[in-house]
């Protein structure tokens, strides 16, 4: 049932995702939705057309989250889901038993994870402040406003390295300087695999550019599927990078 304790209203659904256990996920209401009184996230250039986008379940993350329902879980393996946003795939990889971190820049992130973990009864997972733009500062940090009903959760930036890096609808911005790119090959471990799932936005020849630079090679897959009863249409691709140890790291 729709809440607006500190000036927006959320939804709660059972979200099925093939492979687990259906997934209960507070979201935002809708893309109208907006709290920003301290300009926390405006400060770290979250306008107020793009703050409620963290809060709403994306076709590019449900078929993230598939992938992650069908991946192996390894020993050792260390998994980073970048721009998580509501981070159905970081669950998913969570309730299967990876080494899941989620990390995201918006101010609440975080605090909306520690509430889909609290509604799913599973343990905590790891969240991180993870911005591939200009780091914001501390103080902005420090002064994020609270969810009603959530818990509140400090933030901390990403640190480590991963063998595994994931994102959904993360190429949204040309980034012709490679940012991303390069906050992926800081995190990457040597042998690293990473996903990006992507709804044939059209940045993607910037993107494949700065990871070939950095010494990733790239397979495609396309992951067109045709409307049917229950299911929507989808167009997008599944965009899988390696990258071995005799290679570059660019770090």
């Amino acid at each position: 049932m729709p809440n607006s304790p500190v000036g927006y209203f959320t939804k709660q659904e059972n979200i099925a995702v093939s492979g687990v256990a259906d997934m209960v996920i507070r979201s935002l209401l809708d893309k109208q939705q907006f709290y920003d009184p301290l300009e926390a996230a405006l400060r770290m250039g979250i306008s107020s057309a793009t703050w409620p986008l963290f809060g709403l379940l994306w076709p590019s993350g449900a078929r993230l989250a598939e992938r992650m329902a069908r991946r192996p879980v390894r020993a050792g393996e260390r998994v980073l889901e970048v721009g998580c946003g509501l981070a159905l795939s970081s669950l998913v990889g969570h309730r299967r038993g990876a080494d899941m971190t989620a990390s995201d820049c918006h101010p609440l992130a975080g605090a909306f994870l520690a509430e889909n973990v609290r509604l799913n009864g599973l343990l905590p997972l790891k969240y991180r402040h993870g911005h591939w733009g200009q780091r914001p500062l501390d103080s902005d940090l420090d002064h994020v406003a609270p969810v009603s009903a959530l818990p509140q959760v400090a933030d901390v930036a990403v640190s480590g390295r991963f063998e595994l890096i994931i994102g959904s609808d993360i190429l949204y911005e040309r980034d012709e300087a490679g940012a991303l790119a390069d906050f992926i090959a800081q995190h990457a471990a040597p042998s690293a695999e990473i996903w990006v799932v992507d709804p044939n936005r059209g940045n993607r020849a910037h993107f494949h550019r700065n990871m070939a630079a950095l010494g990733f090679s790239l397979v495609q897959e396309t992951l067109d599927r045709l409307a049917r009863p229950g299911v929507d249409a989808y167009r997008g691709r599944m965009l899988t990078y390696t990258r071995s140890q005799a290679q570059p790291t660019g770090t």
